[in-house]
């Protein structure tokens, strides 16, 4: 048995969706344990190009079991969407289950979210406006409604006696016409018909894979940068990426994970706002996003570029403990015949650190960058570590000096099949 969370070890979109449907070929579980349809896993196989914004990375082997986790918030319109999309293209979602302890993003959620970002004006955090913040919120609160009330109409409807009214009150404070109970009730309804039989208690199935001695892969979302406690707080998530929350998140001991796979861009970017220090906002920035089709899979924002951050890597592998690492799109650096790694931020002071700052000071700090020779050859058909260029080697080597830990994957392209396993 070996328990994998697979994470991201920059500011999230580093590849993590491939990495998993990679792995989840010969997984007998995966599982997302955080976050919602903010982020999106981008995922290229024989059955086409999808980006999945709930649903696990595992669902294209049908031997798989997939599971939305408890730490998840969920919007059933955007399931219902992945569902449409998987099922039109060929793919089976028998094996599709949904934790009745996860809770649901209602619509006012949305609302909210969007609603309080326009407030913030120049300000905005850089939310995906999807609510996710305040169905997280609602969750602390004690106000939230999960997916198991799905089926008890009376107890949704006594919660939203509760919620509602502060709800349009804040609604009508923007501007925004107040929501009739009875609209999200039959909301509700529809809801529960049609994804209530995927709708279970979790544990049961965990423990019963943990004890048969199963493989099990869990999915996290965003990346350290991003999390709720160590991320560049305010501009983060309003939940917890980092592998030590993966067994909270899914619902089983923590001390069964055993291996971590941090997924790290050969490059660094970033969605949103919040300081970036090695952010390119030139020439060489527009070929990193052109080159590597930098655009978000859930908003189509343009990504904020940069040249890899290695303090960010060493900052966030220690928070997640990484076991190895797996290096994606090293094949967008494949034209660029000068390549920079940010080893140190020079302060305010002058002072050089390797430590991550936080926010008052790294919004200050300058990067501190090592100059690397490119290899300009093409590598997507490459598949054996030997037999990549000298230099893409002795790059890859630095990353992993950075990080800490050693590099197991490498992809050189979108396709599953574009993956060097060292």
């Amino acid at each position: 048995m070996t328990v994998t969370a697979v994470v991201g070890a920059q500011w999230g979109d580093e590849g993590k969706g491939r990495v998993v449907d990679y792995l989840a070929q010969h997984a007998d579980m995966v599982i997302r344990y955080q976050g919602g349809d903010n982020a999106g896993h981008t995922v290229v196989n024989e059955y086409g190009t999808f980006r999945l914004h709930h649903i696990p990375s595992g669902i294209f082997n049908p031997n798989t079991v997939n599971i939305v986790g408890t730490g998840c918030v969920v919007n059933p319109d955007t399931l219902l969407e992945e569902l449409a999309d998987l099922e039109r293209a060929g793919v089976d979602t028998n094996n599709l289950y949904l934790s009745s302890r996860a809770h649901v993003t209602m619509p006012y959620h949305r609302l909210l979210d969007g609603l309080r970002e326009a407030a913030r004006g120049g300000k905005a955090i850089g939310t995906t406006k999807r609510g996710i913040g305040p169905v997280y919120s609602h969750k602390a609160a004690r106000v939230g409604i999960r997916l198991g009330e799905l089926r008890y109409p009376d107890r949704v409807r006594d919660r939203l006696r509760i919620v509602l009214p502060r709800v349009n009150h804040e609604l009508e404070m923007y501007g925004h016409a107040p929501l009739r109970e009875e609209d999200i009730l039959a909301k509700v309804a529809a809801w529960q018909d049609a994804i209530g039989h995927r709708i279970v208690d979790t544990v049961p199935m965990i423990r019963a894979a943990l004890e048969q001695g199963r493989d099990i892969l869990l999915e996290g979302q965003l990346g350290a940068m991003r999390d709720l406690d160590w991320g560049i707080y305010p501009y983060v998530t309003s939940s917890n990426p980092l592998a030590s929350y993966a067994a909270v998140g899914a619902g089983f001991p923590a001390r069964y994970l055993e291996r971590i796979v941090g997924v790290v861009k050969a490059y660094s970017t970033a969605v949103g706002a919040g300081p970036f220090p090695v952010e390119l906002k030139d020439e060489t920035g527009d070929k990193l996003r052109e080159a590597g089709q930098e655009y978000g899979a859930t908003t189509g924002r343009p990504r904020r570029c940069g040249w890899f951050d290695g303090v960010a890597i060493r900052y966030s592998a220690w928070l997640h403990g990484f076991t190895e690492i797996a290096v994606t799109k090293l094949d967008v650096l494949d034209s660029f015949p000068e390549i920079r790694i940010c080893v140190g931020y020079r302060l305010p002071d002058g002072t050089i650190t390797q430590e991550m700052p936080d926010v008052p000071t790294l919004e200050q700090v300058e990067p501190v960058y090592e100059s690397w020779e490119g290899w300009m050859t093409p590598t997507g058909n490459i598949r054996r570590w030997q037999d990549l260029p000298h230099n893409a080697q002795r790059y890859l080597e630095r990353i992993e000096e950075l990080a800490g830990a050693p590099i197991r994957f490498v992809s050189v392209g979108p396709e599953r099949d574009q993956i060097i396993l060292r």
